[in-house]
């Protein structure tokens, strides 16, 4: 009983002292870091893909964004983006361009992090939604939760971005943040 008692100290003390010196600014900070060094370069990537090059059509989402995002629709008006309404479809190809733009860098920099990580969850589920309805990914690249493969692209790939977006959402960008510094609540 002795020897499970020290060790019970030991276990104790070695936690609350990581605890202690992480605080609140190592789990907010790791998890924008986490998430960026993966994917800020990927969506940000994406969606020049979807506007032009020079200004102003750098700003404009183009031919490639509804062919990218509503390929059924771009297709059923002959690629012509004049003929496609602005509702629905022209607002969720503008919104879904921006924020593609948008949301990463806010994560980056920590700046009203909870809802940016918010909308990129969004993102990320009608991303999925969009390649599953509209691209017709075969069902080894959809994967499946418990399965024995671990690198399906959408299920497995997906949840694990997933996870430091949930953490932000909950407990916010930590104290090295942009929301920090403008006071903001971090945690």
């Amino acid at each position: 009983m002795a020897v499970f008692k020290i060790a019970q100290r030991l276990h104790d003390l070695v936690f609350s002292t990581l605890n202690r010196l992480a605080g609140r600014w190592f789990l907010g900070l790791a998890s924008r870091l986490v998430f960026s060094s993966v994917l800020l370069m990927y969506f940000i990537n994406s969606a020049r893909t979807k506007v032009g090059s020079d200004f102003p059509d750098v700003l404009i989402p183009g031919s490639g964004a509804y062919m990218q995002i509503l390929p059924t629709v771009a297709a059923a008006h002959d690629y012509d983006i004049d003929t496609i309404p602005f509702l629905p479809y022209g607002l969720m190809v503008h919104l879904g361009t921006y924020a593609e733009f948008l949301l990463p860098v806010m994560i980056l920099i920590g700046l009203f992090t909870r809802a940016a990580s918010l909308g990129m969850l969004g993102f990320i589920a009608v991303m999925t939604y969009v390649d599953i309805a509209f691209h017709g990914v075969g069902a080894e690249t959809i994967g499946a939760f418990f399965d024995r493969i671990q690198d399906s692209a959408i299920s497995d790939q997906r949840l694990l971005w997933s996870l430091p977006l949930i953490y932000l959402v909950l407990h916010g960008a930590g104290t090295i943040s942009l929301d920090r510094l403008f006071g903001r609540k971090t945690g």
